[in-house]
């Protein structure tokens, strides 16, 4: 009989050899490997298949939130296999990079989960690019800047960020004005905006002839028909040369006006035309400043007019009767009487050197010239007896002993000078 000992040691031997137990038929044929879900999750008791994801489950908690068109593609669209956790998360793991890693990886830069085709984010990712979107740009294919290699997919590197890149095109086949024979630069957003680009317009504040006026409003072709732009004359001849000579009120051409319309049309209207008389030998003012030109200049007289009173004022001054200039020859001086404000209401200076009647107590006494001056051809003789009809004997008898006494005005004048007592 074998001993007890050695008994002991082939039975724990024999223990040591034996298989060990199956794990549960349930673990072992899962073929969704390591999931870590109820089979109740997807499964219920009714039958294994078909599968109902429950409303329960959150597929954020496993690391990749359902979110846009990711919530409605089928299971199978990004789990090929069973084997669920075995899924790369990355966006290439299922989409094709048709960009061949020019961009990266991540497809978020530009698209959304809303939309493979969202613009909004591919807008939003230009703006961090040489070329930010605008106007008709944001609009625009991308197959129409971006286009496809000869391998089918659309390029972003090393892409040119210039006009030229994309409008090369449009700039050789312009012809009004022919962009390609004059010169122009390739830059062309110095004359088109990329809201719209038929409607070009030159920024003409940065060259020798900013625009302002009517002159906003031309067309290109009003001041360019002969094609120049580069080195185009600023004289204004070069373009009014037609509204210089064709002028004849007054006639520019016959009067040998200067050819610098400046000096006296503006360039928010052509008409009215205003000389600056100011900078002249003869200023205007008061009611000078409102006369039409040809009031002076109806002679066609312009360069070398006289400023000369009469060369204007002579019928004025030949027509006046009360008093009569030409028959008291009077001097053709008109400022010594009359003023711009008003030909009427003339004033002359009787009172400093002659005698005071516009004030003292003959202020008011009088109403013509003619009161104190009977003979209009000679101002240099007057009469007080007009006014002051004493009696002579009165009057005699009155100054008698008064020493160089006459009954004659030019006597009375000789005591009270100055109109006193």
């Amino acid at each position: 009989m074998m001993p007890r000992v050695l008994r002991l040691i082939i039975l724990f031997a024999l223990a040591l050899l034996a298989p060990r137990a199956a794990p549960a038929q349930e673990r072992r044929d899962n073929p969704h490997g390591a999931l870590g879900q109820e089979c109740a999750t997807c499964h219920g008791a009714g039958g294994w298949r078909p599968a109902r994801i429950s409303r329960g489950f959150d597929h954020a908690k496993l690391g990749f939130a359902l979110a846009g068109a990711h919530a409605s593609t089928p299971c199978q669209g990004c789990h090929a296999s069973l084997a669920f956790r075995q899924v790369e998360r990355s966006c290439v793991g299922c989409h094709r990079d048709v960009h061949q890693g020019e961009l990266g990886a991540g497809c978020a830069q530009c698209h959304s989960s809303r939309s493979f085709l969202d613009r909004s984010t591919m807008v939003q990712a230009h703006r961090a690019t040489r070329f930010p979107l605008s106007g008709a740009h944001l609009t625009v294919d991308c197959e129409a800047c971006h286009a496809p290699s000869p391998q089918g997919h659309l390029t972003f590197v090393n892409r040119r960020a210039d006009c030229a890149g994309c409008h090369l095109g449009a700039y050789q086949a312009a012809q009004d004005p022919n962009h390609t024979a004059l010169g122009f630069p390739t830059e062309c957003s110095q004359c088109h905006a990329a809201t719209v680009w038929p409607q070009a317009r030159f920024n003409h504040a940065g060259t020798a002839f900013p625009l302002t006026g009517a002159h906003r409003a031309v067309s290109c072709p009003s001041c360019h028909a002969d094609g120049v732009y580069r080195g185009k004359s600023t004289a204004c001849v070069s373009c009014h040369q037609g509204d210089y000579t064709a002028t004849t009120n007054p006639g520019h051409a016959a009067a040998q006006f200067p050819t610098d319309c400046t000096a006296c049309h503006g360039t928010t209207g052509w008409t009215p035309a205003q000389f600056n008389h100011d900078n002249t030998q003869f200023p205007l003012t008061g009611a000078h400043r409102s006369a039409t030109c040809s009031s002076c200049h109806a002679d066609g007289v312009y360069r070398g007019k006289p400023t000369a009173c009469l060369a204007c004022h002579q019928g004025d001054y030949d027509a006046t009767v009360d008093p009569s200039h030409s028959a008291a020859q009077f001097p053709t001086t008109c400022m010594s009487c009359h003023g711009t404000t008003s030909w009427s209401g003339a004033t002359f200076d009787h009172d400093g050197p002659y005698f005071p009647i516009y004030s003292g107590q003959h202020r008011g006494r009088w109403t013509t010239c003619s009161t104190c001056h009977p003979n209009p051809g000679s101002y240099q003789q007057f009469t007080c007896l007009t006014c002051h009809e004493h009696d002579q004997v009165r009057m005699d008898d009155k100054h008698r002993n008064r020493p160089g006494y006459s009954y004659d005005s030019q006597a009375c004048y000789g005591c009270p000078p100055r109109g006193t007592s």
